[in-house]
C-alpha cells in the first residue's frame, strides 16, 4: 500500500465534524481570554482596593500584553521538543499559580509581575494550541477549527469577564482569580486525556526550520495586520468602563452587561469570521476592516447615546475579532513546514497591538479628550490595516502566479 493511500481524503470546509481536542483547547483559550480582559470590568473596584489610580491599574493589562509578547515566542523556542499535551498541561499549572498569588497579595508590583508570570504560560498554550488544532483539524479545515478555538477566548468576553465583573463588584476583585486558578486544574485533566502523544515517527521540531520559516515576507505581513487589527479594538475595549459610565452615563452595575454584548459579538464574529474565511479569507479581512475602523469613528461621535453606544459595542466585538483565526491561519499555512513558531509570533503581534494600544489609550482618556480618547486611539490605528493587508494580497497572487508557472515549467 502506497504512503499517499493511508492518508485521509479531504472535505469541504464545514462539512466534517471537527475532533473533539478542538473543543477541549477552547476551554482552555476560555479560561486564558479570561483572565487577560477581566480587569477592564473591574479598573475602579482593583484601583480603590489597592490605593491606586485607574489608568496604573490598566498596566494589568498591558503587563500582561507585554508577557504574552515576550514570552510566547519564547516559550515556544523553550517547549520546542516537550510534547504538546505536556506544553499545555504545564501552561495550565503555572496559569493557576499565578492567579493564587494575585488573589493572596496586595502589594501592586508582586500583582504586576505575577500577571507577567501568568501571560507567559497563557503565551506558551495560546501558540502550541493554536498548532495542535490546525494539525488536528488539516488544512482545509484550519481557519474554522482556528476559530472555534480562539472562539473560547470570545465565549469569555461573552460569559468570563462578564461574570468576573459581577463577582468582583459582589464579593470583591480577588474572587475572580480564585476561581480562573480552581477551574484551570480540571483543564489540566482534560487536556491530559483528550489529547493524545505526539507521533513517535515525525521529525523532531527543529529551530532551524522554525526560522527559516519567517522568511517568507508574508509571514510579517500577517503579523503586522494581526497587531493593528488589536491595537484597534483593544484600545477602545480596555477602558469600555470609563466610556460607559461617563459619556454614556450609564451605572457602574451596567458595565457588565454591555461587555456580555461586546462578548457576544465577538463569540459570533471569531466563529463566523474562521468559517468564512475557510473560503474567502480576503473577503473577511477587507470587510472587517473597514467596518472596524467604521464602528470606532461611531463610538467617538455617538457615545453620549446609550442605545447607539449598545450596538456599536457588539459591532466593534463583531468585526474587530472576526480577522483572528483567518490571520493566524495564514500565519501557520505559509510556516507550513515549521509553524510553533509562527504560531506563537502571531499571537505575540496580537498582544503587541494590545499593550501599544492600551499604553497610548491610557495617556488619551488623561488628556483633554477624556474618556472619548481610547476610541479616537482605536480608530487612527485601525485606519493603518489597510497598509499590510493591500501588500499582503499583492505578494499572494504573485506567490500563485509563480506556483502557476513552476506547474507549467515542470
Amino acid at each position: 500500500m502506497s504512503e499517499t493511500s493511508t492518508r485521509p481524503v479531504a472535505a469541504p470546509a464545514g462539512t466534517v465534524r471537527l475532533p473533539f481536542v478542538i473543543y477541549v483547547l477552547a476551554a482552555g483559550v476560555f479560561l486564558m481570554g479570561t483572565t487577560e480582559f477581566i480587569v477592564a470590568g473591574i479598573l475602579p473596584e482593583i484601583a480603590a482596593d489597592l490605593g491606586v489610580g485607574v489608568a496604573d491599574v490598566g498596566l494589568m493589562i498591558t503587563v500582561f500584553a507585554i508577557g504574552m509578547i515576550v514570552g510566547t515566542p519564547l516559550m515556544a523556542i523553550a517547549t520546542l521538543r516537550l510534547q504538546h499535551r505536556l506544553t499545555l498541561s504545564l501552561a495550565l499549572m503555572l496559569f493557576a499559580i499565578g492567579h493564587v498569588v494575585v488573589a493572596l497579595s496586595s502589594h501592586f508590583g508582586l500583582i504586576l509581575g505575577m500577571r507577567f508570570v501568568t501571560a507567559l504560560a497563557t503565551g506558551a498554550f495560546w501558540a502550541v494550541a493554536a498548532v495542535v488544532a490546525a494539525k488536528a483539524a488539516g488544512p482545509s479545515r484550519s481557519s474554522r477549527a482556528l476559530g472555534i478555538v480562539l472562539g473560547g477566548g470570545m465565549l469569555a468576553n461573552v460569559i468570563g469577564v462578564p461574570l468576573g465583573s459581577f463577582a468582583g463588584q459582589a464579593i470583591g476583585w480577588r474572587g475572580p482569580f480564585w476561581a480562573l486558578a480552581i477551574l484551570a486544574l480540571p483543564a489540566v485533566v482534560a487536556i491530559l486525556k483528550q489529547l493524545p502523544a505526539d507521533p513517535g515517527d515525525v521529525p523532531l521540531p527543529s529551530l532551524r526550520r522554525e526560522l527559516a520559516a519567517l522568511r517568507d515576507v508574508r509571514v510579517w505581513l500577517v503579523l503586522a495586520g494581526a497587531a493593528i487589527v488589536c491595537g484597534s479594538s483593544l484600545a477602545a475595549y480596555s477602558f469600555i468602563s470609563p466610556l460607559l459610565t461617563e459619556n454614556t452615563g450609564m451605572a457602574a452595575s451596567s458595565v457588565p452587561l454591555v461587555l456580555l454584548t461586546y462578548g457576544v459579538g465577538a463569540l459570533i464574529g471569531s466563529n463566523l469570521g474562521g468559517h468564512i474565511g475557510s473560503v474567502r479569507p480576503y473577503h473577511v479581512l477587507f470587510a472587517s476592516a473597514s467596518a472596524t475602523f467604521l464602528v470606532l469613528v461611531g463610538l467617538a461621535l455617538f457615545s453620549h447615546l446609550p442605545a447607539a453606544t449598545v450596538v456599536l459595542v457588539f459591532l466593534l466585538g463583531l468585526f474587530g475579532m472576526s480577522t483572528n483565526p483567518v490571520l493566524i491561519g495564514k500565519a501557520v499555512g505559509y510556516a507550513d513546514k515549521a509553524p510553533t513558531l509562527a504560531s506563537a509570533l502571531s499571537t505575540s503581534a496580537f498582544n503587541v497591538g494590545t499593550a501599544v494600544g492600551s499604553w497610548i489609550a491610557g495617556f488619551a482618556i488623561e488628556s483633554a479628550l477624556g474618556a472619548s480618547g481610547p476610541v479616537i486611539v482605536g480608530a487612527a490605528i485601525a485606519a493603518l490595516y489597510f497598509l499590510p493587508l493591500s501588500a499582503l494580497i499583492v505578494k499572494d497572487r504573485r506567490a500563485g502566479r509563480l506556483r502557476l508557472e513552476d506547474g507549467v515549467n515542470a
